[in-house]
């Protein structure tokens, strides 16, 4: 589970990055250096392996980002092809749109 976020922290900048796929080296290195790499600054993260299967999200701030998310999107796109995962951000709103109940 996600811990409590920092109400400090501005919402409007905050996104929600998802990584599913088989397990192997070298998966949080790289999407944390995609992020990294563009002034995108993770504040959490929650990982677990169902069976052979990672499953991550990254919930992280781009307020002092040097892209936006559409560029963000295919930084990670081409990230998940090279490293066999599936991986996708999505603004935190249209995640809090798409997951309410």
């Amino acid at each position: 589970m996600l811990s409590q976020m920092n109400p400090m922290e501005p919402k409007g900048s905050r996104v929600i990055v998802t990584v599913i796929g088989p397990d192997c080296v070298g998966i949080i290195a790289g999407v944390a250096q995609v992020l990294a790499s563009n002034k995108i600054n993770i504040l959490d993260i929650s990982q677990t392996i169902l069976q052979e299967f990672l499953v991550m999200v990254m919930v992280a701030d781009m307020s002092g980002s040097t892209v936006d998310l559409l560029t963000l999107k295919e930084k990670l796109d081409e990230k998940g092809l090279e490293l066999g995962v599936q991986i996708d951000a999505l603004h935190e709103d249209a995640f809090k749109f798409m997951h309410r109940i």
